[in-house]
């Protein structure tokens, strides 16, 4: 069963509010239009540093969250190891969703 968190990363990417894969997260992240990065735990560790690196300079939060596959099978593709959240709203629900998993 789905939980509540990825349903919502669903609802987002229905909704466009959301880019995935590697250089676009890097885009909206450094143009200010992301106001969530989520990073798959089984992300390299060049990946997690790259984003974390640049999300703290940039005051991004991140959160490492479930696997490449299960972010790329909510969005309708085959993997996704970085995703960003581009509406507030729903960035800010997401983050209690996660936080409410754990």
């Amino acid at each position: 069963m789905m939980n509540k968190a990825l349903s919502m990363i669903g609802l987002a990417s229905k909704a466009r509010c959301l880019v995935s894969g590697e250089f676009a997260v890097e885009r909206a992240v450094k143009s200010h239009k992301a106001f969530l990065v989520i990073v798959a735990n089984d992300a390299s560790d060049n990946t997690r540093k790259k984003f974390e690196d640049m999300c703290r300079y940039y005051k991004v939060p991140i959160i490492f969250y479930s696997d490449k596959e299960e972010l790329g099978r909510v969005l309708g593709k085959e993997y996704r190891a970085s995703i960003a959240l581009t509406d507030a709203n729903f960035a800010k629900g997401i983050q209690d969703k996660i936080s409410c998993d754990k």
